[in-house]
């Protein structure tokens, strides 16, 4: 019987995981890793994950983006310690780590020389699986911190930089999601009350305050403490937000805030939606290839697929899963999914291989 596969996506902020069972997305997780605070975070968020697969025979394969974070010395030390980490809490498991355009590597396989390639690369998995089963479109996953805008033709990505820096420069990453992104990172100003006016520079608010009082926020997508340490509430996140503007929030005033959060939310859509524009017109794609959205924040890809008159495909549509009960859905984890499926044949080929010299 072949043995579950198990993809990882070891973020910055969270860990995220897809079990794929004779090629079927069979259940997928996220669990908070805020990893800048030490590397016993990403063991807690992992074996509670294993918890759960307790009893499977699994293989696991990994990809990446927590070496950024400034718990390493350098991202060469994050991807190392990452590896090296993972390693440990899978003991005696088969194991592969993506590494971009090098492919799938074995731990014993990796060198130095590796680790550029191996850093920060879960967008490529997730767009090169939406390539090779979509061909044409625009591949955009929304999520919590960040957005990956990737073009995709004939089956395969277009990409112009690969490393975060390079792709900060085209656009391909845009650093803002619909969770941890401060809202002074969104913008300097905002209409409130049909004025005009500024947003204090302060750590007051998040887009999960805009996106909770405007009714968008899926609650188990919300991992991340509030910017005050406070609860999650409607009332609270509209107290967050009215401090954006030195005011103090009234509850007979919710209304006004969600005015506000609406104006915000707009101006995070239009700046996403710059960012998709801008690669659209780098290649011709024809009107109908669709926008393939992933991420928590997909419903956001829906509207802009609206706004530009392009048919819209939900990434889950391009993957084999049963139903799943969880608050999270394939959607949500996509690189960890794609690179489970992506090293599914690697998986497939190594035993075929043993099983012929058994023979």
């Amino acid at each position: 019987m072949q043995a579950n596969i198990v993809g990882w996506d070891v973020g910055g902020a969270h860990v995220k995981a897809a079990v794929s069972s004779a090629g079927k997305i069979i259940a997928v997780y996220q669990q908070p890793c805020p990893l800048w605070k030490g590397l016993d975070q990403l063991q807690c968020a992992v074996n509670t994950i294993m918890q759960e697969l307790a009893g499977s025979d699994c293989r696991h394969v990994i990809t990446m983006t927590g070496e950024l974070v400034d718990l390493f010395d350098n991202r060469d030390d994050g991807v190392k310690q990452i590896i090296q980490t993972m390693i440990d809490l899978l003991p005696g498991n088969e194991i592969l780590v993506f590494a971009g355009k090098e492919g799938f590597l074995k731990p014993s396989q990796i060198e130095t020389a590796h680790y550029l390639s191996i850093a920060s690369a879960n967008w490529l998995a997730s767009a090169s699986f939406a390539a090779q089963k979509l061909g044409s479109g625009l591949f955009i996953d929304c999520g919590s911190t960040t957005t990956d805008i990737l073009l995709l033709n004939n089956g395969q990505v277009l990409a112009e930089g690969y490393t975060d820096y390079q792709r900060l420069i085209s656009e391909e990453l845009v650093y803002t999601g619909i969770i941890r992104t401060a809202v002074m990172a969104v913008t300097q100003t905002a209409f409130d009350q049909g004025k005009k006016i500024g947003l204090m520079a302060e750590y007051f608010a998040t887009m999960a305050d805009v996106y909770r009082v405007n009714g968008e926020l899926n609650e188990a997508h919300d991992q991340t403490d509030t910017a005050d340490g406070s609860e999650k509430t409607i009332p609270a996140s509209a107290r967050r937000l009215s401090r954006m503007i030195g005011c103090d929030f009234h509850p007979d005033e919710l209304h006004r805030w969600q005015q506000f959060a609406e104006n915000i939310r707009s101006q995070q859509l239009q700046q996403i939606q710059r960012a998709c524009e801008a690669r659209l017109s780098q290649h011709g794609l024809p009107q109908e290839c669709p926008l393939v959205g992933a991420g928590v924040g997909r419903f956001l890809v829906k509207q802009i697929a609206l706004n530009l008159g392009r048919p819209y495909l939900d990434f889950s549509d391009l993957l084999s899963a049963v139903e799943i009960s969880s608050d999270m859905e394939t959607s949500d984890c996509a690189p960890a999914a794609a690179v489970a499926y992506l090293a599914n044949s690697l998986f497939v080929r190594n035993s075929d291989s043993i099983l012929k010299r058994l023979c």
